[in-house]
């Protein structure tokens, strides 16, 4: 049987993206390849940056929301002794001229960002300031206030001597590993640069399953599909719930399903994934309603 979009419910699919590439220029790809327009990405790779893109296909793109909260992995490198605009070597960089600290002090100050930190986004990055991207206003030579805000690094660990070291970290959504580059350097007191940026893992994804752009193009369309990851396999943690036909096709209407007609007992703002008999559906929430406890679909997949 001959691959066609509309017989699959889409999926996931990691792409090992390749320097000098927008996150965009590879989601233009892959529409390409797979012949659809739906399709979308869970966290943007700054063109300098490679490794795991993870690429929806299909009616999977409705999730992207729910997996940019996964933790991410990087493997970056450090320059010591620099400073840039861009907190990385893309941009204008300048030697501080500043004196190395030994390794021991390095790798005291890197381990010290381990945890919940606060990061000032940096300029040149897609946040927007009234409209406005702020790296299109960093680009005009605009720099505006940006305010500090909480990120997680769950690990970080560094090796390396002299000015280049290189950075293994696990964090939270939106920590921006050039600005955690710059932070370690200005609290060494020497400046620090990120030398580049490799994503190790994201959205449940190890850069051992990531397929190269070329290796994707060289499929035929069957085995395309074949290498997508079935939207339900990307919320392993999440309980299943299965439902019998008739209130199957209740939630499928969008109607609460009410747990002690099916007898479950999720606690209230749950999540779980939702299955007609063995089929998935989608995901729901379970929430409060005047006749107790329900589970609602809110993203049918």
């Amino acid at each position: 049987m001959s691959a066609d979009l509309n017989e699959f419910r889409g999926g996931a699919i990691a792409i090992n993206k390749p320097a000098g590439m927008t996150s965009h220029d590879v989601v233009n790809k892959v529409r390409r390849l797979y012949g659809t327009k739906k399709v979308g990405h869970t966290g943007t790779l700054d063109p300098m940056a490679t490794g795991v893109l993870v690429v929806l296909v299909g009616r999977a793109v409705k999730a992207s929301d729910l997996l940019t909260n996964e933790k991410k992995r990087y493997r970056a490198g450090l320059l010591l002794g620099a400073v840039s605009d861009t907190e990385d070597v893309t941009g204008n960089v300048a030697e501080t001229g500043a004196i190395i600290p030994e390794k021991a002090e390095v790798l005291r100050a890197v381990a010290s960002f381990e945890g919940e930190i606060m990061q000032v986004p940096p300029m040149y990055s897609a946040l927007k300031r009234g409209g406005q991207k702020l790296v299109d206003l960093a680009r005009r030579g605009i720099t505006v206030e940006r305010e500090a805000r909480p990120v997680t690094v769950y690990s970080i660990s560094a090796e390396g001597d002299g000015r280049d070291y290189t950075l293994d970290v696990e964090c939270s959504k939106g920590t921006y590993i050039r600005t955690l580059c710059a932070d370690i350097g200005q609290k060494l007191g020497c400046g620090g640069v990120m030398s580049s940026l490799l994503r190790t893992a994201a959205g449940g994804f190890d850069i051992s399953d990531a397929l190269t752009l070329e290796e994707l193009e060289k499929m035929s369309a069957d085995e395309r599909i074949a290498a997508l990851m079935p939207s339900e396999k990307l919320f392993p943690s999440l309980d299943a719930l299965s439902l019998p036909d008739f209130y199957a096709r209740l939630a499928l209407n969008g109607c609460e399903i009410y747990q002690k007609k099916i007898k479950s007992d999720f606690p209230v703002g749950a999540a779980v994934r939702v299955y007609a008999g063995r089929e998935f559906i989608g995901l729901g929430e379970v929430g409060e309603y005047p006749g107790g406890t329900a589970v609602k679909i809110k993203v049918f997949l």
